[in-house]
């Protein structure tokens, strides 16, 4: 068993490792690759909003897809309400195709997944050692384990984006 002030720097060290993946996998170099916002600089609207096949997701519903996933693990961390979200829906949310798409549209909706990246990276960065073990209401996942899931939900979305890239 180890002493209190071991777990504690284990914990904030624990901390320190989340926020450096969570990086990686959204902005920040790495060794596995293009990261989520690398996968989407330089997309042109037509590219954004391409479909591989007819009811298939295009790249502009992934980045908004991972927008709404970094807000729903703030609000677990946070205890904050449902329905925050800056958009109606949840989960999937249905983007213009390419004749009706515009680029104040495509810029607002990578807005939106910045400012998302931001306040989860915040949250985290203010948790205690003792919220890593914390489960939100009705979890079965600790709040590391949420971290983890969504930094390797980026990395995962990342790597659609750029196949969809080649095909598109």
């Amino acid at each position: 068993m180890k002493e209190g002030g071991s777990l504690l720097h284990e914990r904030r060290a624990q901390i320190r490792h989340l926020v450096a993946a969570l990086d990686q996998a959204y902005d920040r170099q790495s060794w596995h690759g293009t990261n989520l916002k690398g996968s989407l600089r330089g997309l042109t609207v037509p590219r954004a909003s391409a479909r591989p096949a007819p009811g298939r997701h295009n790249i502009w519903e992934l980045a908004v897809h991972a927008a709404y996933w970094k807000y729903a693990v703030w609000r677990r961390l946070t205890d904050a309400k449902r329905g925050s979200f800056p958009l109606d829906g949840s989960n999937w949310f249905e983007r213009p195709s390419r004749d009706h798409a515009g680029l104040r549209a495509w810029k607002s909706d990578l807005a939106l997944l910045e400012r998302m990246h931001r306040q989860l990276r915040a949250a985290v960065v203010s948790l205690s050692p003792r919220d890593l073990t914390r489960r939100a209401s009705g979890s079965k996942f600790t709040n590391a384990d949420l971290i983890a899931g969504i930094t390797a939900h980026d990395v995962y979305h990342a790597g659609q984006i750029q196949i969809l890239k080649k095909l598109t």
